[in-house]
Parts: structure tokens; C-alpha cells; sequence
């Protein structure tokens, strides 16, 4: 026990010394609080994005999934590397927009794309709804932790209480520094929770140091470990595709990932980093999950999987391994916790009050909202959490999240690639496809029989689709609207700085779309 929580401590101890060594001593710019300034490099980006993707839950219900069902658990590789492939395909007309317009969050590039504040404060909406369920279950999985790292002579809610103390503690600083405070811890928490978990494990493949496991065990898998769902059980033919296309599609909308493009200090960083993530991510959760599925015949994995992962380093090291497991996830959880927290507390600042406000907001008052919200966001998280601490439904919610927020890719990737569709296709479409995503997650939480096994959201992303295409072609466009859109896709494919405000939404001029751009180097 002693040990454990000695290792969590000192781990504790850097983060917290790292954020003190790089607080800002004057009080930083909304630009600085939100995206850190459009000023970090490759690594830096690749590492926050990283964190940002793979909570702690990732060694105990990923892991768990692969100790328990076997190959199931590889489908999260498929739409995390393929996610990150098509941000790479994203990010130059992200990263040029939110350069020339000032954006600062994922609903500011669809107001200025539909010129709609509406768009703007139900995508927000979305966007931070989703987001909440991850909180409170981020902070279950810390009270699970600190029950872990007792030896068990914590009972369940103390370490509830504890767990949501430290996180509570470390908002502290999130709400201070804002993004730059993200960012630079990121850097260290990735590297223990991803890096040092990936070379672990990558050495007990390998069977040296009397390893619980090695490379030989996968030969040795039995035949139904090595059988997806839909293969001849009750699930329909669809059910893998639907949920690796749906992690495909979330990964590019949850706010926290589509943030990261924001930060960068060009393209090329943001480029550059994505091909790192896509690396750094692959190839550790390929080992993770080969060591989960090579264990699959250990008695004491198959009885618990969802403890495989603290089961397994304690076996290959002891107690000093076993503090290691309960840090990196520690690590992996906090990095993730600060990550939705900081946007949803942004979201709330700039794209909520700021709208509904109908007047601009001076840095210090955005600031001030931003870090009161994230406030109240963890509180009434770490009430929910400790309340439904033993809700075996709760697990509904983070399936509604998920197939909610991909509700947002009709009018982000239209928005992004295409000329066509207004501002109430884009609106309606949203609201038509999150309610029905919602509706239909309560009764079929997991899948839809009917349809071959699809789920909700993906029913839902059509009928957004479709809503979006049909509004938008019978409302139609204005001139002034086409040439405000032409404006900015001038910006986005040959690099021009946008003469248009960042607060201006509506058409701003009849002129040419000439006139409302002129030339400027990229920083590329």
C-alpha cells in the first residue's frame, strides 16, 4: 500500500512542479487561455491530442475487452489510427481558418462557415453534453484506482472520495492556466502512461523476466477469442462496421481532439503531429492489446478481465510493477479528466454566454466564465459520480455521448469540403440527428436488430444527413452568403488572410469575393 500510493505521490508531485515551472506570471490573453497561443510543435501537439484520445478506462474496459473476448478488442485500433488520418486530411483548412478568423474552439468554425450563432450554441451544446458522461465515469475509474492502490483497506467510496479530491486538486491549475497547462503536462503524462506502458508491455511479450505471458500464448488462443461479434452469434452483419465507423467519425468530432488543431504553430506542426499520434497511438495499443489477448487463458485474467491489466504487472513484478499499472492509468485518466474538462469550460465561455450574451466579451471576462464553468462542471460531475457509483446503467450514457456527438460531423466535414448547404440545413440536421440518436440509444442501448445490427447513431447521422441536404436546397443561398463562403475557402486553399471579423457571421459585402481576402504567407 505504502508503496503504491508513495508512487502515485511522487508522480503527483512532477506534475504538479511542472505546472508551477511554466505558469505564466502575467495574466495570459483569451487566445493563450484557450489555445495556447497557435504556439506548440509536433511533440507537444502529438501528446496532447494522445492523452486527450485514450483515458485511463482504456487498461481496464479496452483491456479488459481483449483479456475477455479476445481479437474484439483490436476494432478501437482501426477507428482511432483511421480518425487520425482523416484529421490529417482536416487540418489545413482548420488550422488556415482558425489563423485567419481567430477561432478558438470547434463551434467557432461553424458559425463563421454558416454564418449562424445558432449553429454555433447547439453545436456547443452537443459538444459539452457529450462530454460530461466521460467526466463522471473518469472519475469512477480514479475511485477504482485508489481502492486498487490500498491494497483494498480503502473502502469503495473513500477512495471514490479521494480520487475525486486529487482530480478536483489538479482543476486547481486547469483553470488557471488554461490550455498551456494541458499542454505541458501532456507531454509528461503521455510519456508514462503511453510510452513507458507500451515498452512494458512490449517486454512481456517477449516471455524475459519471468513474464506472466510471452508471444507463444498467442498461438495458444482458443477459437472463440478469435471471433468477432456478427460472425454467427446474435449480432447483426453490421455491428463492427457501425462501431468502427462511428469511432471513426467521433474522433474527429469530440471537441477536445478537433482543439488540438488550434494549438499548433502551422500546418506542418499540425501535420507533423498527426502522423506522430497516429505512431505513438498505433503502436501501443497494439501491444497493449496482444498482451491482453495472449493472457486470456490465465485463470485469474479470465475470472476478473476488467482487472487483467493491474492482474498481470503484479504477477510479471510485484508490488512495484503493480504501482506502475495503478500510476500509468492514473496518468492516462488525469490527462483525459483535464482535457474535457478545459473545453467544456471553453465551449461554455466562448460559444455559449459570449452568444447569448449578444455583446463581446473582453478576454477577462471570457476568462473569468471559462474558469467559473469548469468549476461547476467538475462539481456537479464529482456529485453525479459519487451518487451512481454503483448504477449499472450509467453505461448508457457514455453510449448516448458517443452517438451523439458524430452528430456533429454533418455539418463539420460538409462545412469543411464542401460550398454548398446554409446555416439551417446545417442547424436542423443536428437537432433532428442528436434527438434521434438519443432516443433510440434508451431503447436499443447497444444495437438495433432490425437494421442488421447498426446502431443508433449511425440512424441518426442519416436522418442528419438527410435533413441537412433537403433544408439546405429548399431555403437556398443568398449571393452575399456564396461569396462570403467563397471568401473562405480562398483562405483555406491558397492561404489568404481573411479581411471579415471574427464576430461578423452575417454576409459582410456584395463585392467580390476578391475584396474580402488578400494574400499572406502561411506559416508552413
Amino acid at each position: 500500500m505504502a508503496i503504491m500510493l508513495g508512487m502515485l505521490l511522487a508522480f503527483y508531485g512532477v506534475v504538479i512542479a511542472i505546472l508551477y515551472i511554466t505558469k505564466q506570471k502575467t495574466a495570459p490573453t483569451f487566445d493563450e487561455y484557450s489555445v495556447g497561443g497557435r504556439s506548440y510543435g509536433t511533440w507537444f501537439v502529438a501528446m496532447s491530442y494522445i492523452n486527450s484520445w485514450w483515458p485511463g478506462s482504456t487498461f481496464i474496459a479496452f483491456f479488459g475487452l481483449a483479456a475477455g473476448a479476445g481479437v474484439f478488442g483490436l476494432y478501437a485500433l482501426a477507428y482511432s489510427t483511421l480518425g487520425v488520418a482523416f484529421m490529417y486530411l482536416m487540418a489545413t483548412r482548420a488550422w488556415r481558418w482558425g489563423k485567419a478568423y481567430d477561432l478558438r474552439t470547434q463551434p467557432d468554425l461553424l458559425r463563421i462557415r454558416f454564418g449562424s450563432n445558432a449553429v454555433r450554441v447547439v453545436a456547443s451544446i452537443i459538444g459539452v453534453v457529450s462530454l460530461f458522461p466521460w467526466v463522471v465515469l473518469g472519475m469512477q475509474a480514479l475511485g477504482t484506482l485508489f481502492e486498487i492502490a490500498s491494497a483494498g483497506t480503502w473502502s469503495v467510496i473513500a477512495s471514490l472520495v479521494v480520487g475525486l479530491v486529487v482530480i478536483l486538486i489538479r482543476q486547481i491549475w486547469t483553470v488557471q492556466m488554461g490550455m498551456r497547462g494541458l499542454i505541458m503536462t501532456d507531454m509528461f503524462q503521455g510519456f508514462v502512461a503511453y510510452i513507458v506502458s507500451g515498452i512494458v508491455c512490449a517486454i512481456m511479450l517477449t516471455g524475459a523476466f519471468n513474464s506472466p505471458i510471452s508471444w507463444s500464448d498467442l498461438g495458444r488462443v482458443g477459437e472463440k477469442f478469435l471471433t468477432l461479434p456478427g460472425d454467427g452469434d446474435t449480432y447483426g452483419p453490421f455491428y463492427i462496421s457501425a462501431l468502427i465507423f462511428t469511432g471513426v467519425i467521433g474522433s474527429l468530432c469530440w471537441p477536445t481532439s478537433f482543439q488540438r488543431i488550434y494549438t499548433a504553430s502551422s500546418v506542418r506542426t499540425v501535420k507533423k503531429g498527426t502522423l506522430a499520434t497516429i505512431l505513438v497511438s498505433a503502436t501501443f495499443y497494439t501491444v497493449l492489446m496482444l498482451v491482453g489477448i495472449a493472457a486470456v487463458n490465465i485463470p485469474e485474467v479470465a475470472a476478473a478481465p476488467q482487472e487483467a491489466w493491474f492482474t498481470l504487472m503484479e504477477q510479471f513484478g510485484g508490488t512495484w510493477l503493480l504501482g506502475l499499472a495503478v500510476v500509468v492509468v492514473f496518468a492516462a485518466q488525469m490527462g483525459h479528466t483535464d482535457a474535457s474538462v478545459q473545453v467544456a469550460g471553453l465551449q461554455v465561455a466562448n460559444d455559449i454566454v459570449a452568444t447569448i450574451r449578444k455583446r463581446p466579451l473582453s478576454d477577462k471576462q471570457l476568462t473569468l466564465i471559462s474558469k467559473v464553468s469548469m468549476v461547476v462542471y467538475m462539481l456537479l460531475a464529482g456529485v453525479l459520480a459519487f451518487a451512481t457509483f454503483d448504477f449499472d446503467r450509467l453505461q448508457l450514457l457514455a453510449q448516448i455521448s458517443y452517438q451523439g456527438i458524430i452528430q456533429l460531423a454533418v455539418p463539420l466535414f460538409f462545412g469543411i469540403f464542401w460550398r454548398g448547404g446554409n446555416r439551417h440545413g446545417a442547424l436542423w440536421g443536428m437537432v433532428s440527428g442528436f434527438v434521434i440518436a438519443a432516443v433510440l440509444t434508451g431503447v436499443y442501448p447497444d444495437d438495433i436488430p432490425a437494421l442488421g445490427s447498426l446502431t443508433s447513431g449511425i440512424v441518426g447521422l442519416i436522418v442528419n444527413a438527410v435533413v441537412f441536404l433537403v433544408v439546405s436546397a429548399i431555403t437556398g443561398r443568398t449571393d452575399e452568403e456564396r461569396l462570403r463562403v467563397e471568401a473562405m475557402f480562398r483562405v483555406a486553399e491558397s492561404g489568404e488572410r481573411a479581411l471579415v471579423a471574427p464576430d461578423d457571421v452575417q454576409p459582410v459585402s456584395a463585392a467580390p469575393a476578391d475584396a474580402l481576402v488578400e494574400r499572406t504567407k502561411d506559416a508552413e
